[in-house]
């Protein structure tokens, strides 16, 4: 059972037990206690003669609920007021990542605000990065994040959100008649919109290497200006889709998992990529003691691809 795999189980045990002190399963492997949530006032009677509320104009049809409660004791980042280790690890994991996005960062090229997150092999932790990433990146002031739970094959990310029935991408890709509308999902952090797998398909490695797939990803990478597109793909040496999707990003972030992952398997894995792409770093899983009252240990560095 994987990383992302475990937090699902916590969270199906939440509704069944009091919260307990959740044990982050991310880049430092701590021990984060929940912050509380700010006190909720009491509900107040609505009199008669209160105007009702203007209807939200939404941009998709679907929306989905997230329990930041829940997610917070899954050892996640929630995007609130309070602080925490894993917090301050993906600050510093996502800011070459949104210097990039924005063209002032060491590595410039096409599609900048592309974003995949992958591993070499399953179990490392790549689709618990995805997640954080999009919630702390949803946190920024000047952003919004569209996360695409491109692991069409097994998509833990639409399980973990709940919206794993109902279209989605390998739907709006075989469907040309499917509005974009139709398979986004807004959800109750303003910032984040999710893009969900959808329904199984055996063309999965030619549906995401179409042009229908590159269309839609030039749209809505182009369509906001603000906008950071983050995609969980699966591990490259595992499926071909996810070295098929590389071709379609502007920076990848390759998960590593400490005192598992074998040097020769990354290798193995950065020689699917372009040789020319940007291509960063994360250290998961780390076990050594946390500096300070905040910070763990964290590791993130863009370098080219190594060549033997």
């Amino acid at each position: 059972m994987d990383t992302i795999e475990k937090a699902i189980e916590r969270l199906s045990r939440h509704e069944r037990q009091p919260a307990p002190v959740a044990e982050a399963q991310g880049t430092a492997a701590i021990v984060i206690e929940p912050a509380p949530l700010p006190a909720v006032p009491g509900s107040q009677p609505v009199r008669a003669e209160t105007p009702a509320a203007p209807a939200v104009v939404r941009r998709t049809k679907r929306s989905v609920t997230l329990d930041l409660q829940r997610i917070r004791d899954a050892g996640m980042v929630v995007p609130d007021g309070n602080r925490s280790r894993i917090k301050e690890e993906y600050r510093h994991i996502k800011r070459p990542l949104l210097l990039n996005a924005a063209g002032k960062g060491a590595a410039v090229r096409p599609n900048q605000n592309v974003m995949m997150v992958s591993s070499s092999q399953p179990g490392e932790g790549k689709t618990f990065t995805s997640i954080n990433l999009a919630l702390s990146i949803a946190a920024e002031r000047d952003r919004t994040v569209l996360l695409v739970d491109a692991d069409v094959l097994k998509p833990t990310v639409s399980r973990f959100f709940g919206v794993d029935n109902g279209p989605g991408l390998v739907d709006f890709l075989v469907d040309g008649q499917l509005d974009l509308s139709e398979v986004l999902v807004e959800t109750n952090v303003p910032s984040l919109v999710l893009l969900p797998a959808g329904n199984s398909h055996h063309l999965s490695t030619e549906l995401l290497g179409s042009t229908a797939m590159r269309d839609l990803m030039t749209e809505m990478s182009n369509r906001y200006s603000d906008r950071v597109i983050i995609m969980d793909s699966p591990p490259l040496l595992a499926t071909t889709e996810a070295a098929v999707l590389a071709h379609l990003v502007g920076q990848i972030i390759m998960v590593v998992e400490a005192e598992r992952t074998r040097q020769s398997l990354v290798k193995e894995a950065l020689a699917l990529l372009d040789p020319d792409m940007a291509v960063g770093f994360v250290l998961n899983k780390s076990r050594q003691a946390a500096r300070g009252d905040y910070y763990g240990p964290y590791y993130y560095s863009y370098a080219e691809p190594a060549r033997e």
